[in-house]
């Protein structure tokens, strides 16, 4: 039984990086809503509370049931999840007279304590909270302050149970690895054994009996996820797999054909399947971003649905959905925080389909994926592939699309792309691309005056995507691919450049 550390979400933005963190230390961990945990046995070593975007102190505050966990197993309250524990076992929690947001320093460290085993005085810790705890159970003991807040971190005498007012799993609390390492190896007992290999090997196992000898399709897009997941498929249950990529026309140049060409290397069964006509017109007149989504993923599933009767036994569809997707569509398992947006990977399949889905993956964040593929030996040109949109150009198209638009955007993105790569700058870049937007620009080229389309460069660094800076490519790069693009690509007169970060932006722009 694989042992886990069991993340209780409360609609922190931070949740998924407790997560990473976690995993980062070779500890499998799983987030579930607060109001729906799993059954808690043996297999579970430690429970963490995340923050929340709540106030213990408001009506419909969310509120655990802590009766199989606090006392029994290493607990610890990050943020909410600690004013939470001070709250509801005799202790006051306060709106805070000077909010604390941002860097602050421990100036007090009680290093006996096993969870702040290694954590120095002075230690900058990241604060991010309205409400402070003001009065202290009996039985909860002060470990650390700041300036501002006298209980920053406590433990509840007699347990092993703990609560800290900052977040450790981000950056900017520099010991933080430190303080969860101490929780998770020394006071959890875990063992360091998640590894990819280790991944791979459990995957593949409970894979082959999952599926048997019974057939799957797989949602083949030529990104990192689909085929790690195709490998995996592939290792299962061998010639039961069929690779399908399907060229929607929103992919990039000459995309089909490549991507086709460079999985002969694989080994894989893949089918290529034409079906832009299908696409283009189911999409003509349509402006808004969900129903461009939600109609490109009817247009897969029709597809899909269309082979699988061609495939003898053909019981499950494979897709490539990790986290960072279950999370912005799903809102982290069901707990509280906000949709951003849906994924047409996501989610069950219509009646009418009778494919199950399998997805060997929707609990990896994406530098997770890129590792399990590296222990299963894909090459660089696979792993290193920038991820590209399920919805693909559809929705890097502001606005209708037509096959017109189409066409000026694989040609700019195609500029961009290929100029990063001349340039050495692809691998610095996590995710790049072009938006063409629904705005007519003034210019002039030679003597004539011209009314044409803007386009937008974005690239961005990340590492999982769940949240990105921009790029700060070299201005004399981005003159020259501004240049090719407005010379040579017919319909454009000018380029912008995204300098959004995310938050608050996301890395595309539907």
């Amino acid at each position: 039984m694989q042992e886990k550390i069991l993340i209780l979400d409360f609609g922190s933005q931070y949740t998924q990086l407790i997560a990473r963190r976690v995993r980062e230390l070779n500890v499998y961990c799983e987030i579930h809503p607060f109001n729906n945990p799993p059954v808690i046995d043996e297999s579970i070593k430690g429970v963490i509370l995340s923050g929340s975007p709540f106030s213990v102190r408001d009506e419909k505050a969310p509120i655990p049931n802590l009766l199989e966990i606090k006392g029994k197993l290493p607990l610890l309250g990050v943020c909410y999840g600690a004013q939470h524990l001070a709250h509801c076992f005799g202790g006051e929690v306060m709106a805070s007279n000077k909010r604390e947001y941002g860097r602050a320093n421990l100036t007090s460290v009680d290093n006996s304590n096993e969870l702040l085993k290694g954590i120095s005085l002075n230690s900058q810790v990241w604060m991010s909270h309205g409400d402070t705890i003001e009065k202290m159970p009996s039985n909860f003991k002060v470990i650390a302050s700041t300036s501002d807040v006298e209980n920053a971190a406590f433990v509840i005498e007699g347990e092993t149970s703990f609560g800290i007012q900052f977040h450790p799993e981000v950056y900017h609390t520099t010991e933080g690895s430190i303080l969860l390492k101490n929780f998770i190896v020394d006071i959890c007992g875990c063992h360091q054994n998640w590894t990819p290999d280790a991944f791979v090997e459990t995957t593949v196992a409970e894979l082959k009996e999952k599926l048997g000898d019974e057939s799957v399709i797989l949602a083949l897009s030529g990104g990192v996820d689909s085929t790690v997941a195709a490998m995996l498929l592939h290792k299962a249950i061998g010639k039961n797999l069929y690779c399908i990529f399907v060229d929607n026309g929103l992919l990039r140049k000459n995309e089909f054909s490549d991507v086709l060409k460079k999985y002969e290397t694989l080994g894989l069964n893949v089918v290529g399947v034409d079906a832009k006509e299908k696409f283009i017109s189911a999409l003509a007149g349509v402006s808004d971003p969900e129903t461009k989504r939600k109609i490109i993923g009817n247009g897969f599933i029709e597809v899909f649905d269309e082979e699988s009767h061609k495939i003898e036994n053909a019981k499950w569809l494979g897709q490539g959905t990790i986290y960072p997707d279950v999370i912005e569509s799903i809102s982290v398992t069901g707990g509280p925080s906000q949709t951003i947006k849906s994924h047409h990977n996501v989610g069950g399949l219509p009646d009418f389909m009778k494919l199950k889905v399998v997805e060997p993956l929707k609990l990896l964040f994406k530098d997770e994926v890129r590792r399990v593929g590296r222990s299963m030996g894909l090459e660089d040109k696979f792993i290193s592939r920038h991820p590209f949109p399920g919805p693909g150009l559809g929705i890097r198209i502001l606005g209708d699309i037509t096959a017109e638009k189409v066409r000026i955007l694989q040609e700019v993105d195609h500029i961009f792309i290929s100029g990063l790569v001349e340039d050495g700058l692809y691998d610095e870049v996590w995710q790049a691309g072009v938006m063409l937007l629904p705005v007519q620009s003034v210019g002039v080229m030679g003597d004539e005056r011209t009314y044409e389309s803007v386009v937008a460069l974005r690239a961005v660094g990340s590492t999982d995507g769940m949240t990105a800076d921009w790029s700060h490519l070299p201005y004399e790069f981005l003159a020259k691919i501004s240049n090719k693009i407005i010379n040579g690509v017919k319909g454009v007169n000018r380029v912008v450049y995204d300098i959004s970060s995310k938050p608050p932006a996301t890395i595309e722009w539907e």
